[in-house]
């Protein structure tokens, strides 16, 4: 039994098969659903869990060497969001790109974990080391 760390299983089973340059996308409640993409989904009700709460569990177990989000994310966050989204992925900068572009890094993603994340455009991939 584990006694800590991620417990869910399907979360647990998916981040086993990340390897060396793939990419997982973390994603908020209202992420478009990807047929050919693994998902599993975690949200339960708003803001439970939020992306930075999956991301925080997965950088105890992760190493990751890049990550993207979408360059609207800046326009519709406040500081202390951007901040918060800055400081989880520290010292790793967060790569910002149209919305359109981040799409299509998507399908090449090994899966996608939707949380209950509220957050506008608060959807990222991170890309393992």
């Amino acid at each position: 039994m584990l006694r800590g760390g991620i417990l869910n299983p399907d979360v647990l089973s998916l981040i086993a098969r990340v390897r060396h340059t793939n990419t997982l996308v973390v994603a908020d409640r209202g992420f478009p659903f990807w047929p050919q993409l693994e998902t599993v989904d975690i949200s339960l009700v708003d803001d439970v869990p939020t992306v930075r709460q999956v991301l925080t569990a997965l950088k105890e177990v992760f190493i990751w060497g890049a990550a993207f989000m979408a360059e609207e994310f800046k326009a519709e966050n406040g500081e202390a969001t951007q901040r918060s989204y800055s400081e989880l992925m520290a010292p790793l900068q967060i790569q910002f790109e149209p919305h359109v572009e981040f799409k299509k890094r998507v399908p090449q993603a090994i899966g996608l974990i939707r949380t209950g994340d509220t957050t506008q455009y608060g959807n990222i991939i991170v890309e393992s080391a």
